[in-house]
């Protein structure tokens, strides 16, 4: 298990940091696949408690979200969400499976809003003035939250911590994370020419975001009863279960950027 988790960092993690450079449609079709995986293995868990979401209709909205985040001034989330709304109604109704029609279209909205929508974030940050070094700020901290988490509950780990949602999760884990997130924050956001005030905010702000993003995902999985989203990434999990802290810090930092750095 620790072997392929940190095999599959090797060669995930050039990858990611090759396409964050070149930025653009590379990065932005890079995200769009992660995004439409973590959303087809989203519908996917929930149509193992036998809820029905559309897939063609949750991903397709999924994308439109995406794409208004590349090319927000094409507003396609207007008439997007008005589709991703009426759609799945209209395809029930055809199908005439109304008993279970409320949650399979809830959960349709869902799973769009929470990959799509927070995704989209990621590629509208690369997108901002400096967005390289944002984006990679992002990532450092919350790896090195998630991987000192992991490591320190590993090895030192015997308090749980939100155990009735996440089994495996330790204090002394989320303690290491919290703490290996500030340093990394302070760091790098001296390097992005941040404050100290500013930093330790980021810091704080991201790795909380980092943690309970990884706890609401496994809320979710608690939900449906499975373990992981899938098995395709080795040590990993499935794509939802690779970036579910990013779903999060992602937002925090794009607002963080445009509410505390751009406007102070």
């Amino acid at each position: 298990m620790l072997k392929h988790r940190i095999l599959s960092a090797i060669v995930l993690i050039p990858i990611v940091l090759a396409v964050s450079y070149a930025g653009g449609p590379y990065f932005a079709i890079i995200v769009a696949i992660a995004a439409l995986r973590a959303g087809y293995e989203f519908y996917h868990i929930m149509r193992k408690r036998n809820y029905e979401p559309s897939y063609v209709v949750g991903m397709s909205a999924i994308a439109l979200l995406l794409l208004n985040a590349y090319c927000p001034r094409w507003q396609v989330w207007q008439w997007g969400l008005a589709a991703a709304v009426t759609l799945p109604m209209v395809w029930q109704i055809v199908k005439g499976r109304w008993k279970d029609f409320l949650p399979s279209w809830a959960l349709t909205l869902a799973g769009a809003l929470y990959v799509g929508g927070l995704f989209a974030h990621m590629i509208a940050l690369r997108n901002l003035p400096r967005g390289l070094g944002w984006l990679l700020l992002t990532f450092a901290v919350t790896w090195a939250c998630d991987t000192a988490a992991y490591f320190a509950g590993r090895f030192w780990g015997k308090r749980g911590f939100f155990t009735h949602i996440s089994p495996h999760k330790t204090q002394e884990g989320a303690i290491a994370g919290f703490l290996a997130g500030i340093v990394v924050a302070v760091v790098a956001g001296h390097w992005m020419g941040l404050l100290v005030w500013q930093s330790l905010l980021l810091g704080i702000l991201l790795v909380l975001g980092a943690t309970f993003g990884d706890l609401a995902e496994s809320l979710v999985k608690r939900q449906v009863g499975v373990k992981d989203s899938s098995s395709l990434i080795p040590g990993h999990g499935g794509m939802l279960d690779r970036v579910d802290s990013l779903l999060f810090t992602g937002v925090i930092m794009y607002y963080f950027v445009l509410w505390v750095v751009y406007r102070g």
